[in-house]
Parts: structure tokens; sequence; C-alpha cells
């Protein structure tokens, strides 16, 4: 019976791994979340401060004769 064939981790993928793929993945994470507080931070400092405030739309309208 033969032996079975044992090769190290660069010899089986013909290539050695240099772990770019986690850097992208990590700079690409990060720029996401940066991306989504930017939009939140903008679209809530665009936003009157009672656009969901019923009440405040009811006292003006009582306000007028």
């Amino acid at each position: 019976m033969e032996q079975p064939i044992r090769k190290g981790t660069d010899e089986a993928r013909a290539g050695s791994t240099p772990h770019i793929v986690r850097y992208v993945l990590g700079a690409s994470l990060l720029l996401a979340l940066a991306a989504m507080i930017i939009v939140y931070l903008w679209g809530d400092a665009s936003t009157p401060d009672d656009a969901g405030d019923s009440s405040a739309v009811a006292v003006s309208e009582q306000a007028q004769p």
C-alpha cells in the first residue's frame, strides 16, 4: 500500500497566502460603517425638530382665530 502524499499549505495551493483578503474585508467594513454613520447623522441634521411631533401642529392650529 502506498504512503499518502503529504504537502505543506504553500505546495498544495501552488502559492503563498498573504491574507490580503482579510485587509480588504476589514477596510470595506470600516468604510461601510463610516458611510452608514454619516448618512444617519446627515439625515438627522436635515430633518426639522418637529417632524414627528403632532402636538406642535395642533397648538399652531388652535392659535389661529
